[in-house]
């Protein structure tokens, strides 16, 4: 990664985020299912530049609630230009996997 970073710092940035995430689908053993989609950043990030770009001419936020209320329409409004997720259909494994490790941090405390 060091190397990698004299070349280019903001390529191994994203190779160091993009190992984060995939360390985690493997340790969660979901890895197989999600993995196409969820190993980085990507789907995250697309949504908050649409987002940005469709309130980027809001010139005043007057109150914390305006900024959510202004948030979920453009999320309403962005939402059908979106794609499905690859291996969106099995979110339940990752749901169960999170629940399972989450009961397992808590036994333990």
């Amino acid at each position: 990664m060091t190397e990698l970073a004299k070349l280019n710092e903001s390529a191994a940035r994203r190779l160091e985020e993009g190992l984060e995430e995939t360390l985690t689908l493997h340790r969660l053993d979901v890895f197989a299912e999600l993995g196409t989609s969820f190993k980085t950043t990507n789907l995250i990030e697309s949504v908050m530049a649409r987002v940005d770009a469709k309130t980027r001419r809001v010139g005043r936020w007057r109150r914390s609630d305006q900024k959510q209320r202004w948030c979920a329409a453009t999320l309403l409004h962005i939402e059908k230009n979106f794609r499905r997720v690859k291996g969106g259909e099995h979110l339940a494994l990752l749901q169960q996997a999170l629940t399972d490790k989450l009961r397992v941090r808590l036994a333990v405390a």
